[in-house]
């Protein structure tokens, strides 16, 4: 299974991240590959996410949220037609008035990539995506 993870300080408190964070409807206005995303069942405890995601063309997946409010979100795979397995989280910290976020991933691809290649495919957005959650903090909290 191909993974990565990031660390990275937001400029707000670890209560206004995880609103953003587990406001997955809300993706698609600040994450330019999120296409569409709704929860599509909850149950106690977690909910089930479907994404519609572009990346060359567009794919839809579905992933069981578990959220702990206000310290961490993971996740893991329950059906799609780009992942095999997917699996990460969201840990947070509040670090003097500001957020500690550690984000990780690890996936499976349904068809055939090399390791090299998958690990690739999961981080090249990576900077380009925490860019996206840092001006989203700017936008919502004005810091």
């Amino acid at each position: 299974m191909a993974g990565t993870s990031t660390t990275e300080v937001f400029n707000c408190t670890k209560e206004e991240f995880f609103k953003i964070i587990s406001d997955y409807e809300k993706y698609p206005e600040f994450l330019a590959e999120v296409k569409n995303c709704e929860v599509v069942e909850t149950q106690t405890g977690k909910k089930k996410v479907e994404f519609t995601v572009n990346v060359i063309k567009n794919f839809k997946y579905q992933l069981w949220m578990v959220e702990q409010s206000p310290n961490r979100i993971d996740w893991d795979f329950a059906g799609g037609d780009l992942f095999k397995k997917s699996s990460g989280s969201w840990a947070l910290e509040e670090q003097a008035g500001k957020t500690k976020a550690t984000y990780t991933v690890e996936a499976d691809f349904k068809m055939f990539v090399p390791g090299p290649v998958a690990k690739t495919l999961i981080s090249v957005n990576l900077p380009n995506m925490m860019s996206a959650y840092h001006k989203r903090v700017s936008e919502l909290y004005g810091k």
